[in-house]
């Protein structure tokens, strides 16, 4: 049980560190003055299409898998 454990506290580390870098990359983009306007969208009328964008749905699996895993850490 206590490799079990191990494991999971590595696999939630590793998460983190994955969550927060994707995050930050996410940021960048629409930081500054022009992202604040709508300089960061790309070249549609309505902005760029937010369902297909690859990030987001990594953040989201991401965000997903860290709750998961901090609910059976806490129960473990």
């Amino acid at each position: 049980m206590e490799i079990v454990q191990r494991i999971l506290e590595l696999l939630f580390f590793l998460n983190c560190f994955a969550l927060m870098a994707l995050i930050l990359l996410q940021m960048s983009e629409h930081s500054g003055l022009g992202g604040a306007f709508g300089g960061g969208t790309s070249n549609t009328v309505f902005g760029r299409d937010e369902l297909k964008d690859p990030k987001r749905t990594l953040t989201v699996v991401l965000a997903t898998v860290f709750m998961l895993l901090g609910i059976v850490l806490s129960i473990v």
